[in-house]
């Protein structure tokens, strides 16, 4: 096949995307199949330029917001019909955040009828919408954490929902923006910092206990993995930084807890209305609760992400799992065009 991967962006999440894109280049390439690197910010990269910037890493923090301005110039559908882009028989979306991840990118992509991975216009901007989302987990019976939308005073928060809560950006992945604000005097600097990367702030109950996580691959689960990051939650440095977290695929919980977080998980991607793959996160309490934090629909696919170890656990390498996503793609394209 001709696969062209699209990765990097203008999203606080350029250098995770940019880390996934290189994963897959790669994997993509030693699978046997012809790559197009593309990175939506700049164009199609040519060999130098790869080499540049698919070695460069993830940092442990976000790209500066004037970084990332300077580099919005770049117009989609004058990518896709670049010289280097023809004949393509799908497009790997390895985006995060922003336009990438939020559904713009995908509803020009069904437009100009190029077959994609990852979610529809639709489901992608409403798993991105964290607000909307959780409104869905409940209305398909899945336990979620009790949330307000800022503004809100800290009486209000400690009245409907109780300190600690979790700050973060409604629109937006990775933990970029996110606190756990124990004290009511620290929230609205807390919503401050999570303001400067959306326009919607949540404020959601925090969840003490473990940190679950289920991919799912077609409309099949795959193992369920726990991470158990080194700081109280896992955040952006713990999610991207060797060493920060440990993530054990299965997961270490009893045979019944597994199934039923699949199971739940499933139910969020039915929900949700998304297809080809995603990665539904969990928290499970100590009494065993098992409460949805949030549907991604292009997960990480960096050398330390989430599905492309439990993949492994699975069975499956990461060029076949790339392959795999392709493949899937294309069958669900073709039964679209078909419907």
């Amino acid at each position: 096949m001709k696969i062209a991967v699209l990765f990097g962006g203008t999203s606080a999440e350029r250098d995770v995307s940019i880390a996934s894109g290189a994963e897959v280049v790669k994997a993509l390439r030693e699978a046997g199949h012809e790559v197009v690197a593309v990175d939506t910010a700049t164009g199609v990269l040519n060999p130098a330029e790869e080499q540049r910037l698919l070695t460069a890493g993830v940092k442990p923090v976000p790209p500066e917001q004037q970084e990332l301005d300077m580099l919005r110039s770049g117009d989609i559908t004058a990518l896709v019909r670049a010289p280097q882009m023809a004949n393509v028989d799908v497009i790997f979306l390895a985006l995060h955040g922003g336009h990438g991840e939020g559904g713009t990118i995908q509803a020009l992509l069904e437009l100009i009828g190029i077959p994609y991975t990852g979610s529809g216009p639709l489901a992608s901007m409403i798993a991105m919408d964290k607000d909307i989302a959780k409104r869905l987990f409940r209305e398909a019976g899945v336990a979620t954490p009790e949330w307000l939308m800022a503004p809100a005073t800290a009486r209000e928060v400690e009245e409907v929902i109780g300190f600690p809560v979790v700050v973060k950006p409604s629109k937006q992945g990775s933990s970029v923006g996110l606190t756990v604000v124990r004290r009511p005097e620290d929230l609205e600097a807390a919503i401050e910092l999570a303001s400067r990367y959306d326009d919607e702030v949540m404020i959601e109950r925090f969840i003490p206990g473990r940190e679950l996580t289920v991919p799912i691959l077609g409309d099949q689960t795959l193992p369920v993995g726990e991470i158990i990051p080194r700081h109280e939650i896992f955040d952006y440095e713990c999610k991207y930084q060797p060493g920060m977290a440990e993530e054990i695929f299965p997961a270490e919980i009893p045979e019944e807890r597994a199934h039923a977080v699949q199971e739940l998980a499933l139910r969020v991607h039915t929900a949700l209305k998304l297809r080809n793959f995603s990665r539904i996160d969990f928290r499970m309490d100590e009494t065993g609760g098992l409460w949805c934090l949030e549907a991604n629909t292009l997960p990480g696919m960096t050398a330390n992400s989430l599905v492309p170890k439990s993949a492994r656990a699975a069975g499956m390498s990461f060029p076949e799992l790339c392959e795999r996503i392709c493949l899937i793609a294309l069958e669900e394209h073709r039964q679209r065009r078909r419907g």
